[in-house]
């Protein structure tokens, strides 16, 4: 009955004695001894001597051995290819067999022997298999085109296989078109740049149809193609998740899967108001349940999806808690990722069932699962604000178990809920004491000691408790030690009387005593303030703290959506994007979630410069804090600096140090004086790439004075809030240089000396480009004008509003900050006047939603006084046109860090009673067009 007596034989001659069978006469003789070579293979015995004899068994109609020698040739090919050789004849011959079985077989055997001499004599049987009249052998010979592509890309190329399967997309029969798809996927997948599914309406048509009826791996192949495609808009992205929505409803958990991944991308591209985007909804949730009833490894992979889709929409299984309850028997792994579901789905309206559940679970036995419990009743806590008092007495409960394990973990999560809700629950505080020799954890011990630390005024023995863990101290961990210090230095700012002695101790432990580098800058740091300022240490150590947010191990927003787009493959259990573990040469391509309807106009690329952009020029965005310094070195330096600028630490001490570090240089520090003559910039500030003769070119344009209009100047600081100086200034441009006008004048009863400035970061990078020089003392009573050049090389950092400029001033009495807004017209540099075939261009290219439209009342000009105005600070007329009585002026200018604004400005002439202008700018960064706006109401209105 069955086959293992072929594997028992242990005759002396084995080799010898096959060997005759294989040339014997007889037909079942022959098969018989072919089972025993594939028997010997199998089990790793060195057959290959009966390779000619075994070839020699090819020539026959039975299948059954046709099968078996086929599968000796896999096997043995690579290691004698010179005798594989010998078999092709015989392939081609099948390959031309009125048996499509047999067609098939042998497409399919060439396909797996990996010979190069082979593939050649391939190409001609693939070709006719490709276009074989039976579907059967269609579909295997389009799997063996992915396969030979594997082996020899170029020769599939040229023999145009790949053109033939594009078409097999087309094919009637689904199967064939379910094996092209995957080939063609297999294909792409090596070679990401080539655009081989090259997928359209018609062909996605082809597919959907294709999917009804094709097996379920078919079906997978089909699904995760059509996640790779874009529809053009949300009609079209509804009518392919109506035709896939049937799929969710599959035996197979893999199809499922596949289903929900195109519906949970293509959902990005349905508005939220649709009839249809909440049936979907609806929708998603049965299936996904449904697979909770698998075995449990197939919940887990399932949950780890699930785990994703709740991060992204978890509107779709808000209902659905009770599935994510855990049973006794689930394993562990099953076990703590249910629980993170859970916390993720809890909401007010289920809190009470689920904490219920948690401190059921708490009291298991499984001492891993106890402790995610007991932390998963803190994070209810501060995810619903509700319910945080339910949670709190929850843990009260759990402390009195005086379960070790629980009892720690129950500590660290109130730390937090401490955090989250201040002044609210501290009267649980005398409790947890009663528990502190319990405590063996660094991070429960570390927990403990913040609040000791944090609470230190409600707690009668804080110092004695503190004093307890301070006994082992060079035991403990960093975690322990670096809480403890923070905790006994605010303990000496709240009580200093009694604690003296304690902080000294600690401080001695951690800077004299210690090797860890970051305990011992804590502790300098801490001695040095506690010595020199203790306000300012108060302030520091004692500040508000920021209150925690909800979820903190959310996965972020980037590479989740990345995620979603690989639902149902390893990276989604892994919670990794492909290249993050897949090896090798094979080029990871990074997947993201389609844009939103709204916005589908504006998917073009960043990197993409804007056809009006000089080449090589890449017109900069504004950049937000997270990207300063690609942005730093992209900006247009404009005028040359012939010396480094003043350097400014980068290191930002919000509200209270505007100088971001840099005050001991300014009051420690007396040789802050002049800087060696080179670091003061030449006032003559030629434009970029200019000579000394551009300098003297007073034809050319750009290096003429241009008039830039000059606001008049404004009180900046006044005097009583500067102990006695007041600061008047404005910003001036000329010949490319930018200058902040000064006038100093001192109002206080003693003289001032020693002046310097500083700016903090800011949207353009404006920065001193030389010290401040007040080169004689400032009487009482004296007012002093001064020019400081200024360049746009400083840090960048965006603010509020855009033009906000925060600066520092310091003289011999103290240090001074105010903050102006700075008129940008001063920013518009003279290379600014772009060519009109690139205006146009540009002006197409920019999206229409970045187009901002404008009125400046009252301003009754024509069009060569608002040109000539405009052209003096920088806004270049490109074009003039008359268009029904409307004289209408095509402008472009451009900014110190290289965008580029153009505008269109319409002027109604000699109409008295249309003294109306109407503005329209469009800009790749939006933000800039009511500053530029501003700028043309200022220059135009004086």
């Amino acid at each position: 009955m069955t086959d293992s007596k072929y594997f028992t034989t242990t005759k002396k001659g084995e080799i010898f004695e096959l060997k005759a069978e294989l040339n014997s006469d007889k037909k079942e003789k022959k098969k018989e001894a072919v089972k025993k070579v594939i028997a010997s293979m199998t089990v790793g015995k060195d057959v290959s001597a009966l390779f000619p004899d075994v070839v020699n068994c090819m020539q026959t109609d039975n299948l059954e051995l046709k099968k078996l020698v086929y599968l000796y040739l896999m096997n043995y090919a690579k290691s004698q290819p010179d005798m594989a050789i010998m078999a092709v004849n015989t392939f081609v011959k099948d390959c031309e067999d009125p048996n499509p079985l047999i067609r098939a077989l042998a497409v399919r055997t060439m396909g797996c022997i990996r010979v190069d001499k082979i593939t050649e004599y391939l190409c001609e049987p693939l070709r006719k298999c490709l276009k074989d009249e039976d579907p059967y052998v269609r579909k295997t010979a389009a799997v063996c085109v992915a396969k030979l592509h594997d082996i020899n890309a170029q020769l599939v190329e040229d023999q145009g296989f790949l053109d033939t399967l594009k078409d097999l997309i087309s094919d009637s029969n689904p199967m064939v078109v379910a094996n092209a798809v995957a080939a063609l996927s297999e294909i792409a997948e090596s070679h990401p740049s080539s655009n081989l599914l090259d997928l359209n309406p018609q062909s996605i048509n082809k597919l959907l149809t294709a999917l009804n009826e094709c097996t379920e791996w078919g079906q997978i192949f089909i699904l995760d193609c059509l996640a790779n495609y874009t529809p053009k808009d949300d009609r079209e992205a509804q009518s392919i998740c109506e035709r896939v929505t049937p799929r969710l409803s599959h035996a197979n958990s893999a199809v499922v899967l596949s289903a929900v991944k195109v519906l949970m991308k293509f959902m990005e591209m349905l508005s939220k108001d649709l009839d249809y985007y909440g049936t979907l909804l609806k929708k998603l949730a049965p299936p996904l349940v449904t697979l909770l009833s698998a075995e449990p490894e197939l919940q887990y992979v399932a949950l780890r999806n699930i785990n994703l889709i709740v991060q992204k929409r978890p509107e779709i299984l808000k209902h659905e808690m009770k599935v994510f309850f855990v049973k006794y028997n689930d394993p562990i792994y099953v076990k703590l990722e249910k629980l993170d579901i859970m916390i993720r789905l809890a909401s007010q309206a289920n809190i009470a069932q689920v904490l219920a559940e948690l401190k059921e679970y708490a009291t298991e036995v499984d001492v891993d699962f106890v402790r995610k419990a007991v932390r998963a009743i803190g994070r209810c806590a501060i995810k619903v604000e509700q319910s945080a008092e339910r949670c709190v007495s929850t843990l009260l409960d759990l402390i009195q178990t005086k379960v070790n394990y629980v009892v720690q973990e129950a500590i660290v999560v109130i730390k937090d809920i401490f955090r989250k809700y201040p002044n609210k629950y501290e009267s649980v505080i005398a409790t947890l004491c009663e528990n502190l020799d319990s405590l063996d954890e660094p991070e429960a011990r570390a927990a403990m000691i913040w609040i000791v630390g944090e609470y230190a005024e409600r707690i009668d023995n804080a110092d004695e408790l503190l004093e307890s863990f301070l006994e082992g101290f060079h035991d403990e961990s960093t975690q322990v030690q670096l809480q403890l210090l923070t905790a006994i230095v605010k303990l000496f700012l709240k009580k200093p009387t009694e604690t003296q002695e304690l902080v000294q101790q600690v401080l001695s432990l951690a800077t004299q005593d210690s090797d860890n580098p970051d305990l011992r800058d804590r502790g300098y740091i801490y001695w040095r303030l506690l010595s020199t300022d203790p306000v300012a240490a108060k302030e520091v150590v004692l500040a508000e703290k920021p209150l925690i947010s909800e979820e903190t191990d959310l996965i972020e927003p980037t590479l989740l959506d990345e995620l979603i787009c690989y639902i149902g493959t390893l990276a989604s259990v892994y919670h990794k994007p492909p290249s993050a573990f897949v090896e090798g040469g094979r080029g990871v391509v990074h997947k993201s979630l389609p844009p939103r309807t709204a916005s589908s106009e504006s998917t073009e690329s960043p990197e993409t410069a804007p056809a009006g952009a000089p080449p090589g020029e890449q017109p900069d965005v504004i950049p937000a804090q997270g990207d300063l310094l690609g942005d730093l070195l992209n900006l247009d330096l404009g005028p040359p600096v012939s010396g480094p600028p003043l350097t400014t630490s980068s290191v930002q001490m919000g509200a209270v140090d505007l100088l971001g570090g840099g005050l001991d240089s300014l009051i420690g520090d007396n040789n802050f004086g002049a800087p060696p003559a080179a670091a003061v910039p030449a006032r003559v500030g030629a434009p970029i790439g200019s000579g000394l003769s551009d300098l003297f070119d007073l034809t050319s344009g750009v290096g003429t004075l241009s008039g830039s209009y000059v606001a008049p100047k404004a009180v900046w600081l006044p005097a009583m809030k500067a102990k006695g100086l007041e600061i008047s200034g404005t910003f001036t441009r000329q010949v490319g240089s930018i200058s902040m006008d000064l006038q100093l004048t001192n109002k206080a009863l003693q003289v001032m000396t020693d002046f310097a400035i500083q700016f903090n970061r800011n949207s353009f990078g404006l920065a001193p480009a030389a010290p401040l020089q007040v080169h004689a003392p400032l009487s009482p009573n004296q007012t002093v004008e001064i020019s400081l050049p200024l360049n746009t090389v400083g840090s960048v950092m965006k603010m509020e509003p855009l033009n906000n400029l925060q600066v520092a001033v310091k003289n011999n009495i103290d240090v001074f900050y105010f903050s102006t807004l700075y008129p940008l017209h001063v920013l518009f540099v003279e290379d600014g006047k772009m060519d009109r075939q690139m205006f146009l261009a540009t002006w197409k290219d920019i999206p229409n939603e970045n187009e901002a439209q404008f009125q400046i009342r009252d301003c009754p000009l024509n069009a060569e006084t608002a040109s000539s105005k405009l052209q003096s600070s920088n806004i270049f007329t490109i074009a003039k046109r008359n268009v029904e009585g409307q004289d209408m002026l095509y402008q472009s200018l451009k900014l110190t860090n290289g965008i580029w604004v153009l505008a269109e400005l319409r002027i109604q002439p000699g109409n008295p009673s249309f003294t109306d202008l109407e503005l329209s700018l469009k800009c790749r960064a939006p933000e800039v067009s009511q500053h530029v706006y501003q700028a043309y109401e200022t220059i135009l209105k004086n």
